[in-house]
């Protein structure tokens, strides 16, 4: 029955465990995906997103422009005046002395054929339509796009940029992958799923603590019970293992950084920019492992397997040897190596040291990004800064410290329940 019972109790946490390392990766890879989607490099800096910005204003302001009948009548004095101080600077430039018989006739011919007083009595007229057609719905559409022609063409080098090209293929990628068309959408989206996975990641966590917890209960209940420590100590064993495995390949540490909301006025109107990501990442122990190994560089290779040796190393050891000690019969109990580290590689674990380690870089990491992001706040008129972090522990760092915790009681548990010599 004791066996049935943990039996049960072990597939259950087995299923907890699994499920939390599935929505694990799936947060991180969607986390990964929507801070690909709204980096800055993307966004903030990236004139493409200006240029639609500033174009939306620019087209509403220029299609809404109204000129009343004071301004135009203002506005026509300054064509006039205009158009009068090109007429007299033409007229100064044909009185200029000619030197070549081509030139001579020039000045003969618009002398005798041209009057320049006629043109000047011309020039109200000519100012009238030129506001007139200022004022047509079709100009002014020639208008706005006269006035995007820069940006135009620094969108057009930006578009033609090989990471720009290769952004764009990769933003279209994720856009099929979870059927959407567009950034909003895909924000909607990835929102409302992230919501739901760390409420699930929590449950599935606190469930596998649950489990522990009752396996506890169990060795108090059968405390007095010695027939059955045994039993009761390989099965806590099996746990001790999940735990460890679930513990060191979900996510433990995500560091996020974002510009929360940037909103100037230009032109009257608001340009605003959401949610632009400044630095993401979310690590595991394992991936940890995998980047320090992968480096070129030999220091970090080497701490890539220290961490590989006494942290996920010697606790697989150790919980292995401890089984051994007690299924092995005596000659396996009292082999030198299975009794040194069953009894006495606890001090040379990393786990613990993990556990603070990611502890006090979380801390650390936590205070220096909020005070380098409370630098770039601003909150005036004329601009808005808010930026956000984001920068949390994950269900993951919880589970390892229940592994820490648990496989130290299961020493204590051991030292006490052992029928063969400790030293």
């Amino acid at each position: 029955m004791l066996i049935l019972a943990l039996g049960i109790l072990l597939v259950a946490e087995g299923f907890f465990g699994l499920r939390l390392h599935e929505l694990s990766e799936k947060q991180e890879q969607i986390k990964h995906d929507y801070s690909r989607v709204n980096n800055i490099t993307y966004g903030l800096f990236s004139v493409q997103q200006w240029k639609d910005k500033v174009a939306d204003i620019v087209h509403h302001q220029v299609s809404g422009l109204k000129i009343t009948r004071k301004q135009k009548k203002v506005l026509q004095g300054e064509v006039e005046q205009v158009l009068l101080a090109l007429i007299d600077k033409a007229e100064a430039l044909v009185n200029k002395p000619k030197k070549t018989i081509s030139g001579k006739i020039q000045k003969f011919a618009i002398k005798n054929f041209v009057n320049s007083d006629s043109i000047r009595a011309e020039v109200p007229t000519f100012a009238r339509k030129i506001i007139a057609e200022i004022d047509n719905p079709k100009n002014k559409k020639q208008l706005g796009k006269m006035a995007l022609g820069e940006f135009n063409e620094i969108a057009k080098e930006e578009s033609q940029d090989t990471a720009f090209v290769a952004n764009n293929a990769l933003m279209k990628k994720i856009y099929n992958r979870y059927g959407v068309s567009n950034n909003q959408q895909l924000n909607q989206k990835l929102t409302g799923s992230l919501r739901t996975i760390r409420q699930q990641t929590y449950y599935y966590c606190f469930g596998m603590l649950s489990c522990v917890i009752v396996v506890l209960a169990f060795w108090w209940l059968l405390r007095k019970r010695t027939d059955l420590h045994t039993t009761l100590f390989i099965l806590s064993l099996l746990f001790a293992f999940i735990l460890l495995a679930v513990g060191l390949t979900a996510s433990m540490i995500e560091v996020d950084a974002r510009i929360r909301s940037l909103d100037f006025v230009l032109l009257g109107e608001h340009v605003v920019f959401s949610d632009q990501v400044l630095f993401f990442q979310s690590k595991s122990i394992m991936d940890v492992v995998r980047v320090l190994i992968s480096q070129s560089a030999i220091d970090s290779v080497l701490v890539g397997v220290l961490i590989l040796a006494f942290s996920i190393l010697f606790p697989v050891v150790k919980l292995t040897s401890t089984g051994i000690h007690l299924l092995g019969g005596k000659k396996w109990a009292e082999n030198a190596i299975i009794r040194y580290f069953a009894f006495q590689s606890g001090k040379w674990s990393m786990a613990d040291v993990i556990v603070i380690a990611i502890l006090m870089a979380y801390i650390g990491l936590n205070g220096l990004l909020e005070n380098q992001l409370r630098a770039l706040n601003i909150n005036n008129d004329s601009l808005t800064i808010l930026t956000t972090n984001n920068t949390a522990l994950q269900p993951g760092y919880i589970i390892f410290i229940c592994f820490v915790l648990y496989g130290l009681i299961l020493s204590t548990i051991l030292k006490s329940i052992t029928p063969h010599k400790v030293h």
